[in-house]
């Protein structure tokens, strides 16, 4: 993959790289303050004012965690059809494409962190947010069987809202699928690290999303399998303050850390120096 391919443009307003951009403002969702988009980067995508954080896209996220110039993208050339004929797919797709700036949900590679040599994948919530098709399935199938010829540890940073619809049966084969890889991954005596990012729901967090060895989580993400609005009409009753909230998931045992941005670099880096990867 050619380098220059590998810097595109990003989709959103506050990874823009250019000088006129970096005097630009956004709000914050959450406490409405305008803050400078170069403030806001600085402070790795998260609001000064209160804390909120921002969606990263998946190269952005692999840029973060892995030393510069050093990641390398495997199977990037693998994209999804609309095998099932299902309606307006295509076009979901290529507006997909074109949000995103990608041409599927997930990216994987080789990094180093730390100088640790690892494999990595990122899940972008801009790709049909994040959604678990075929192609997302094979791909990180693939780099967890590349991991495991390897030797090599893998860190994985998930965003989803699940299997996607639009390929029916097919993705929610994926489930079981990756699940098989990382177990053989597991089996081979590797490391297995998942940072569960903003929101982690559905057949991603039902499969493997949540079968890491070690699995961490950033303030405040939405970790679980079905949507409030529906457990709440389901048991027809209010949910608990919090609930599924990366800080109750972690009261609960379900992860094992809470990791904020400007840590999760070392963080990672000092688990694979302890596991001698």
């Amino acid at each position: 993959m050619e380098l220059k391919s590998f810097f595109l443009k990003a989709n959103n307003e506050l990874e823009y790289g250019d000088v006129k951009q970096k005097s630009r403002k956004v709000t914050c969702k959450r406490c409405q303050k305008e803050t400078a988009v170069a403030k806001i980067r600085k402070n790795n995508f998260v609001c000064p004012n209160c804390g909120y954080y921002f969606p990263v896209r998946a190269r952005r996220r692999i840029l973060m965690l892995s030393d510069k110039r050093s990641f390398v993208e495997l199977f990037g050339d693998l994209e999804s059809k609309n095998i099932l004929d299902f309606p307006e797919y295509d076009s979901k797709l290529q507006s997909a494409r074109e949000k995103s700036r990608e041409n599927e949900g997930v990216i994987c590679g080789v990094s180093t962190i730390g100088g640790y040599r690892t494999c990595i994948f990122a899940m972008d919530a801009n790709f049909m947010m994040g959604s678990m098709g075929a192609v997302v399935g094979e791909r990180i199938t693939s780099l967890f069987e590349y991991a495991t010829e390897k030797s090599l540890p893998v860190i994985g940073v998930t965003v989803s809202g699940g299997a996607r619809m639009q390929e029916g049966m097919l993705s929610l084969m994926q489930m079981s699928k990756v699940s098989a890889a990382v177990k053989r991954h597991n089996n081979a005596g590797n490391l297995y690290i998942n940072l569960l990012t903003n929101p982690t729901t559905g057949g991603v967090d039902a499969s493997f999303a949540m079968l890491a060895d070690i699995t961490l989580a950033e303030p405040g993400a939405r970790i679980g399998f079905a949507g409030p609005r529906v457990i709440e009409k389901t048991l027809n009753r209010a949910l608990p303050k919090g609930f599924q909230k990366a800080e109750r998931v972690l009261e609960c045992g379900f992860i094992d850390d809470i990791v904020t941005r400007d840590k999760q670099r070392d963080y990672l880096e000092k688990i694979l120096k302890i596991h001698n990867c």
